[in-house]
């Protein structure tokens, strides 16, 4: 579920380094640059890349802007073509098969069976259709924080290494202690430093 959902979760991040004074330029050419590529027409087996939040389909925003007053709001879209272990090991030995009884051998070399298992995920991908992963962040500029709308540690792995690439910031996860010491005054992070776990029995 995403930002624009009734209901929703996420996760937020603080964003670290300083924004160049030609943000705005900056953020359309970095954008533009990470914008998402279809993979359909295409042996691709993975794309990933920015499309507007309320339309996967456009990568290049021309219905909706990602920008939003001190906002940039965008969904990372994750294509990806995926073979069946179970599939490719099934037609694998099938293929192994064939081959020892045209040729009346009893087994093939490793290197000879690899080759036919490299061949045979080949087959398969081209013959799979690209699934979509579409996942929304919301970046206020104003204190640099970050909430991206999924629960994923997997979405979250890729998000932050993609956001570095594409934009050159490195973000951090805010666990609950760094939240609240990114939101209270110069009092309220005294106070915070002043905690200590404490064993519930």
């Amino acid at each position: 579920m995403g930002l624009l959902s009734r209901t929703t979760t996420f996760v937020r991040y603080s964003a670290e380094g300083e924004l160049p004074g030609n943000f705005w330029e900056f953020a359309a050419e970095r954008i533009a640059k990470f914008s998402f590529r279809d993979i359909d027409d295409t042996f691709d087996e993975y794309s990933i890349g920015w499309v507007s939040i309320d339309n996967m389909f456009d990568s290049s925003f021309a219905h909706a802007s990602y920008a939003v007053g001190d906002y940039i709001v965008l969904s990372m879209r994750i294509d990806e073509r995926k073979v069946s272990k179970t599939l490719l090991q099934k037609y694998s030995r099938k293929e192994e098969e064939r081959i020892k009884k045209e040729k009346q051998i009893p087994r093939l070399n490793r290197s000879h069976r690899v080759r036919i298992k490299e061949d045979i995920r080949l087959q398969l991908v081209k013959k799979s259709l690209p699934v979509p992963a579409v996942h929304d962040l919301c970046w206020n500029l104003a204190n640099n924080t970050v909430m991206f709308f999924s629960t994923s540690t997997k979405a979250q792995s890729v998000l932050e290494d993609f956001f570095k690439e594409c934009f050159g910031l490195t973000i951090i996860l805010q666990v609950p202690y760094l939240a609240a010491a990114h939101l209270l005054d110069v009092s309220g992070q005294e106070r915070l430093q002043d905690l200590h776990p404490e064993i519930l029995v």
